[in-house]
């Protein structure tokens, strides 16, 4: 089990720790209703280190991004990042992931901690273009600063004004002492802050002067069971869960970041599914009659017909209602849909609704 450069501090805050992908990481301190509201309404941080991160350098670096990952990344200018995923040759995904160009021919790769080996050899196994590749994983950490008073609680540790870094943008900057920190906002929780990349050496110095930064916010430490119910709340995919070897990203509907303006691993294929229609799509549904759905829970119809599985659930603590996302037939993806979740052998009555679930 490998642990973060911060596990020992997240151990002494009293931090409940579980084995995640490789990693001893904090699931919970305060509890996860509690931590959920906190990133809802004011500003707490995730120890994110667990990511993987590969730097590609050299004249060809894009054309290897273009070919493994389905959105164009010609698009980027430096201080932008994208969200795209790698598609496999099956019709499936390798892994989704975040793409940062950090200057003119060097693009920053962050992807799933529990895929870093596989999407190492993936893109290395396509890498017939000289590009430098660096598995800089081991070496860096991850903060994410989450929550609406992220800007007003971290503007103090920075010459950076943080309101000016749009959605999806990031400046490398100082950050709380420690020069040529990535500042990227970008999260995973709907509610606004940042991500800071910065290396391990570096992070425990970070991580104490964000806290006394956040004091008078309220800052507080959040484990990853609130990320879990902040993300689906939003809708974002989880792969393993949402997402995996299996599903297209058609079904899935990250159609926006499949761009068939290129050529890329599988894009054939891929276009011709979108051109006959998939025969399934990922959607989010409400409970309306007691129950939480979880993962593999089958959905059915009226007549208890099996006409998909769930990939995600749990009671949503800002919504007060139960929630899930989960594959369906085609009939049943629109919204207002009538569906059933089978739990316990019991079929309980759930509709189809837009997402993301919650809305600012």
């Amino acid at each position: 089990m490998k642990n973060t450069a911060l596990s020992q501090i997240h151990e002494s805050l009293g931090a409940k720790m579980v084995p995640f992908a490789g990693f001893n990481m904090p699931v919970q301190y305060e509890g996860i209703n509690v931590e959920h509201e906190i990133v809802r309404t004011g500003v707490g941080v995730f120890d994110v280190s667990h990511m993987g991160e590969f730097l590609l350098s050299g004249e060809n670096a894009l054309a290897l991004i273009q070919k493994v990952s389905s959105n164009d990344a010609s698009t980027l200018e430096v201080g932008k990042a994208q969200y795209s995923c790698m598609p496999n040759s099956d019709g499936g995904i390798v892994d989704d992931l975040i793409i940062y160009k950090i200057k003119e021919e060097q693009y920053l790769l962050v992807v799933n901690a529990s895929n870093i080996e596989k999407d190492w050899n993936w893109i290395s196994s396509h890498n017939d273009l000289g590009v430098d590749l660096k598995d800089l994983s081991e070496d860096y950490s991850l903060l994410a600063i989450q929550g609406p008073k992220a800007v007003e609680a971290m503007q103090s540790l920075t010459s950076v004004d943080l309101s000016q870094i749009k959605y999806y943008h990031f400046e490398v900057s100082d950050f709380a002492g420690i020069e040529n920190v990535i500042i990227s906002a970008t999260g995973y929780t709907g509610s606004g802050g940042f991500e800071i990349y910065c290396k391990n050496s570096e992070v425990e110095q970070i991580w104490t002067k964000v806290f006394e930064a956040g004091a008078a916010f309220g800052i507080k430490p959040i484990g990853l069971a609130a990320r879990d119910t902040l993300r689906l709340e939003m809708g974002f995919c989880l792969y393993g869960n949402d997402i995996n070897d299996t599903t297209s990203p058609l079904e899935a509907g990250l159609g926006w970041i499949t761009k068939f303006t290129k050529d890329f691993v599988n894009s054939e294929n891929l276009k011709a599914q979108k051109e006959a229609g998939v025969t399934r799509k990922l959607v989010g549904f409400e409970m309306i009659d007691r129950g939480i759905p979880r993962h593999d829970y089958e959905i059915v119809d009226a007549n208890g017909n099996v006409i998909g599985n769930v990939t995600s659930g749990t009671q949503a603590p800002s919504l007060g209602i139960a929630i899930g996302m989960g594959y369906v037939t085609v009939p049943f993806s629109t919204a207002d849909s009538e569906i059933y979740i089978r739990i316990r052998n019991k079929d309980i009555k759930a509709k189809v609704v837009k997402m993301p679930f919650y809305k600012k």
